[in-house]
């Protein structure tokens, strides 16, 4: 199996367009057509790991964090940055990052955030905008049912729970070809008068070229007419944090002790007690304090997540416990999902969960 074979099942796992702008996601370092060995999937791409790679004979690390993050405009070894990329070029290991790609995924971070405490009822916190399309097209009764299920098949329709939505009415179009037209209907210069079918379909923005060439293959007209217009809707399956219940409400206290048991984590900084019961809580696992807002919006009376500033917890402004559980912490079984999900779509191949701690931070 070579490496190129992989990567629609990566991106099966955590859509690269699910990706946020900023981020750097996909095969950063390696060649596609490498003959994979085996698959180390690991947190962070350390050096310890691609060492631990080489032992074990992989030569595909896939992490959640990408190595390389922002443009290197040198490659001498002199930051740990520059040595990873140096040692698995040398070493013919490729590289695959995932980070915000699933971090957006409604089964991926905060999914597995919000199972490891026993959340129910979840839902995203924060829904992608800018990230869902409309197309409108028209075209005779006749075509109408071929093109709506080759535009579904192409994933137009889907909402929420539901696929193959979409909205049709009737009416009449109009149209005079000239003497380079070959109308499905009428004669050139005839001006035609047509009973058509309007056909309206949503889709994730990603998905535009692969709806354009199924609408293109399936409409029966030589000229085809449609639109695509941007949506402000966002999308409520794809998007960061999670919010959720636990089953049974519990003191700030013995909440706190259930997050530092479930996430394995040594410490926990938080904002003042509030003396009252938590039940619902809101998730964002890594960097989350853009979402604070979101999460006191939501009703939560507790929202945990990493990386927050002295001011930040102001910002909970005696509504919310608001809770820094550690980066890493936060997103500790992230690396134990990405190999469960791999071992069940590739059999018979070594994909090995990487043993290294690549948490930088310490407690003393």
């Amino acid at each position: 199996m070579k490496i190129k074979e992989i990567l629609p099942i990566l991106e099966e796992m955590a859509p690269l367009a699910y990706a946020e702008d900023f981020d750097n996601v996909g095969l950063l370092i390696g060649n596609p057509d490498t003959e994979a060995t085996g698959i180390l999937v690991c947190h962070d791409a350390l050096e310890s790991v691609i060492e631990e790679a080489i032992a074990k004979k992989c030569n595909l690390v896939v992490c959640f964090h990408p190595i390389v993050f922002s443009g290197l405009k040198k490659i001498t070894g002199k930051n740990y940055v520059e040595r990873v990329v140096l040692q698995a070029i040398q070493n013919n290991i490729a590289i695959y990052a995932v980070h915000t790609a699933l971090d957006n995924h409604k089964d991926g971070v905060n999914r597995i955030f919000s199972d490891a405490l026993g959340l129910v009822n979840t839902k995203i916190l924060v829904p992608k905008s800018n990230f869902i399309r409309k197309l409108i097209t028209y075209t005779i009764a006749e075509n109408a049912e071929k093109l709506r299920h080759a535009l579904f098949e192409a994933g137009a329709g889907n909402i929420g729970n539901y696929e193959n939505c979409s909205f049709n009415s009737t009416g009449i179009g109009t149209y005079r070809g000239n003497e380079n037209s070959n109308p499905e209907i009428g004669e050139r210069f005839e001006f035609v008068q047509s009973e058509e079918t309007k056909i309206e379909v949503t889709f994730e923005k990603h998905l535009e070229s692969k709806i354009l060439k199924a609408l293109f293959s399936n409409h029966v007209y030589e000229e085809v007419a449609y639109e695509i217009y941007d949506l402000q809707n966002a999308h409520q399956n794809i998007g960061l944090g999670m919010i959720g219940e636990l089953e049974t409400a519990r003191s700030e206290r013995d909440f706190l002790q259930m997050v530092k048991d479930k996430m394995q984590t040594e410490s926990i900084r938080h904002s003042e007690f509030l003396n009252k019961n938590i039940k619902k809580v809101a998730v964002l696992g890594g960097s989350g304090s853009f979402a604070i807002k979101n999460a006191m919006a939501a009703g939560a009376d507790a929202f945990l997540t990493a990386d927050l500033k002295y001011h930040n917890f102001y910002e909970a402004e005696n509504r919310m416990l608001l809770c820094d559980i550690g980066h890493f912490e936060s997103e500790r079984y992230t690396k134990n999902y990405m190999v469960d999900f791999l071992k069940k779509k590739i059999t018979n191949f070594a994909i090995i969960l990487s043993e290294k701690n690549t948490n930088p931070v310490k407690y003393f």
